[in-house]
């Protein structure tokens, strides 16, 4: 009989593989039907949820669709990637709870306020997307050479790239928990971080790039924040992000001479 002990479960705790099988499949069977409902609710509200992503369009337009069946299969497909974007956070919180106990006490010290911000941040990077990134682009893109295309917008298309756009953008606002991860692990220092910013601004402006259907206006809307966000990140690992005593850098720190 599977037992789900990862709310349990403690570093020192001897878990068999089977043990560990079975709390896997537990949290993969909680997982999948926590998207199911998910996937199931926009679904039942897919009129709203084409409202909602519907919203960046500019001058009121409406996706266009090409034969019999792909107003549902579009319908589909945006509720399976809505779902997916409002199960994200259980679908973290269970991923985190299985690796979580992995930690040895003095890390889960280190570990679980990095791992609690991730889902607050990808929400407010999915948030900045909607408002911010969007509009801009479609404004900058469906008005390019409007004058020599009869420029129509497809459905499946268009929420493909909303869908990936907040979902971009919400993992690119992780900049802080990775800021933070490698200072607290003593892996580098705040100060080193600061002293090599240049190469930080050009890893910004190259994952700016390489957002889905990138446009200049997109990229600078998409760096500003990111690159606020490398800044914060920078005061708080001077504040926070110094490794705590019982975490040490390299095995043989820990066995002083004296």
């Amino acid at each position: 009989m599977a037992r789900l002990k990862a709310n349990r479960t403690d570093h020192a705790d001897e878990l068999s593989v089977v043990d560990h099988l079975d709390e896997l499949r537990t949290r993969i069977i909680v997982s999948a039907c926590v998207l199911a409902v998910a996937v199931g609710l926009c679904f039942w509200q897919n009129g709203l949820l084409l409202a909602v992503a519907n919203g960046p369009l500019p001058n009121g337009r409406e996706p266009l669709t090409f034969g019999v069946t792909e107003p549902f299969f579009t319908t589909m497909k945006l509720s399976l990637y809505a779902g997916i974007l409002l199960a994200l956070p259980v679908l973290l919180y269970q991923a985190y709870s299985y690796i979580l106990p992995a930690f040895k006490p003095g890390e889960r010290k280190v570990v679980l306020p990095l791992l609690l911000m991730v889902p607050a941040l990808f929400i407010a990077g999915a948030v900045f997307a909607y408002f911010v990134v969007m509009p801009a682009a479609l404004n900058f893109l469906l008005s390019f050479n409007a004058d020599e295309f009869n420029i129509q917008v497809r459905g499946s298309e268009y929420y493909a790239f909303f869908i990936l756009t907040l979902i971009s953008v919400g993992f690119l606002f992780q900049i802080p928990v990775g800021t933070l991860a490698v200072t607290r692990l003593a892996i580098v220092t705040p100060e080193q971080l600061a002293a090599n910013r240049r190469y930080a601004v050009l890893l910004i402006a190259v994952a700016a790039m390489l957002l889905p259907g990138t446009d200049p206006v997109t990229m600078v809307l998409s760096m500003a924040p990111l690159y606020a966000l490398f800044e914060a990140s920078l005061v708080l690992a001077r504040r926070f992000g110094r490794p705590p005593a019982t975490i040490s850098p390299w095995p043989a720190a820990s066995s002083g001479s004296s």
